[in-house]
């Protein structure tokens, strides 16, 4: 099976090299991907820009003018933990389009698995709005795209970090299934078992908060137990992940304790979903300790193709396991009172 990469290595996004979201960090993932020897086997896809059509699928178009306008008058701080360059914008789209490449040649081969190795992250980008290091919404994008294809699309985030953005995004959109596993409480403070999705897409986003201490095992059951069944009658056609490896017990910026073995076992069991080859594209989000990138990047692609990982093993035995059957239940119940409100209201 090929490994489809697209690679967007101009590092001028971000200027300042202690942001935590530097360009070292595609240094990193390069080295993970030659980890891998693949030989003939890898294919590197060129990026294209996204274009405004694509965009504006997800994001509202005053927003991208403002965006661009700011970033070509010379950028500057957007918040605290965001800011823009001249040229920011312009690596924006092309990140963006990275993951619409990476789809083509999937679907031109039948076959492989994709990875986005693309800066700056995407999953915090809302409809209208930059934070938290992401100016655009790149797997939104690349799910869209898919969307207006007829395609079902699952997102499964990984990532320590709630993807706010792509969940408000696909808030109300049946067609997208979006399930997140994350720290909490974190930033962005979103992303509570209670919020399953709107009016016309109740059960299509599975929020699983975890505590901090929360080793792999308690991440994959949450996956397996809250988000299996959701899944399995989803029935996705593509599978893309917001793969984020900050919930790494080496990340600086969080508090989880899973290892590059836990990240290998959860990719495997996202590829469990996919239904087809050809039909896997991870994207690129957190992870800001390089070592812990480089081997947890090597863990998931290895996984993810069929390779024997032998790095570090799995984590176990952290907080979290009482915790699953209460949120199990509360989504129940939330999802119960959101339905009875309905029938009510048709009722009228």
């Amino acid at each position: 099976m090929v490994l489809v990469v697209n690679e967007t290595f101009d590092d001028s996004s971000h200027e300042d090299a202690g942001h935590p979201e530097r360009p070292d960090r595609l240094v990193a993932a390069r080295t993970a991907i030659d980890d891998l020897h693949l030989d003939e086997d890898l294919v590197v896809v060129p990026a294209h820009s996204a274009t405004r059509e694509e965009l504006v699928r997800v994001h509202i178009g005053n927003y991208l003018d403002e965006l661009s306008a700011y970033c070509y008058s010379g950028g500057g701080d957007i918040d605290q933990d965001t800011y823009a360059t001249l040229n920011s914008f312009t690596i924006a789209k092309y990140a963006a389009g990275s993951g619409l490449a990476v789809i083509d040649e999937l679907q031109r081969r039948n076959d492989g698995v994709g990875f986005v190795a693309a800066r700056p992250p995407g999953h915090h980008a809302l409809a209208d709005r930059a934070m938290g290091f992401c100016l655009l919404n790149n797997v939104a994008v690349a799910a869209a795209a898919l969307r207006s294809q007829g395609e079902r699309v699952l997102i499964v985030d990984w990532d320590v970090h709630h993807g706010n953005g792509t969940q408000q995004i696909f808030w109300d959109v049946p067609e997208v299934l979006y399930v997140s596993t994350h720290q909490w409480p974190l930033f962005p403070g979103t992303g509570s078992v209670n919020e399953v999705g709107g009016r016309h897409a109740t059960d299509r986003t599975v929020n699983i908060p975890l505590p901090p201490g929360a080793t792999g095992d308690i991440v994959r059951r949450g996956i397996d137990e809250m988000a299996g069944p959701v899944i399995d009658a989803f029935d996705p056609t593509w599978v893309l992940v917001s793969a984020g490896f900050d919930a790494h017990r080496e990340d600086p910026m969080a508090d989880l304790r899973l290892t590059s073995g836990d990240f290998a076992l959860m990719a495997r069991g996202v590829s469990d979903y996919a239904p087809q080859p050809g039909r896997l594209v991870m994207f690129l989000e957190g992870g800001y300790d390089l070592d812990a990138l480089r081997s947890s990047i090597h863990a998931s692609l290895s996984a993810a193709l069929g390779q024997t990982y032998d790095g570090e093993s799995p984590s176990n035995g952290g907080p979290g396991t009482e915790q699953i059957e209460r949120m199990r239940q509360a989504r129940r119940s939330t999802i119960e009172l959101l339905h009875t409100s309905d029938d009510e209201e048709s009722t009228r």
